[in-house]
């Protein structure tokens, strides 16, 4: 489902995006020099649509960044439970190993043959068959 979900989205995503790169094929120029507007020294002649796709993916990158800034403290957090997890697992087989060499095997008692909890096996209170 999730294959057939992404191809439901993806395909009609990439034909906007390859129809659009055609559409606007005309080169625009970037500058970066806030100074000297009429003869910038840091420019850049580029086709649109590479500016505007590589302004897009500066964007997904930088809020993926913001993101992953932001959970720091989850992660942190989790870090922390798992260690304290794992030192309570560890803590535990110690003490049930402890307890196993304390207490000596318990004697099992045979199981009378032919009788069941309320009588004959396989029969219930009232006597009828389970």
């Amino acid at each position: 489902m999730r294959k057939f979900l992404t191809w439901l989205f993806v395909t009609p995503l990439v034909l906007v995006l390859v129809t659009f790169a055609a559409a606007n094929r005309h080169e625009v120029t970037v500058s970066f020099d806030p100074f000297m507007a009429k003869d910038p020294a840091l420019s850049r002649d580029i086709p649109l649509f590479l500016l505007l796709v590589l302004t897009a993916a500066l964007g997904v990158v930088v809020g993926g960044c913001a993101v992953w800034l932001g959970q720091r403290h989850w992660r942190r957090a989790a870090r922390r439970h798992e260690a304290d997890a794992r030192a309570a697992r560890g803590e535990l087989a110690g003490l049930r190993a402890q307890a196993a060499a304390a207490k000596p095997e318990a004697q099992r008692l045979p199981v009378p043959s032919g009788v069941g909890l309320y009588g004959p096996i396989g029969r219930d209170k009232q006597r009828a068959t389970l």
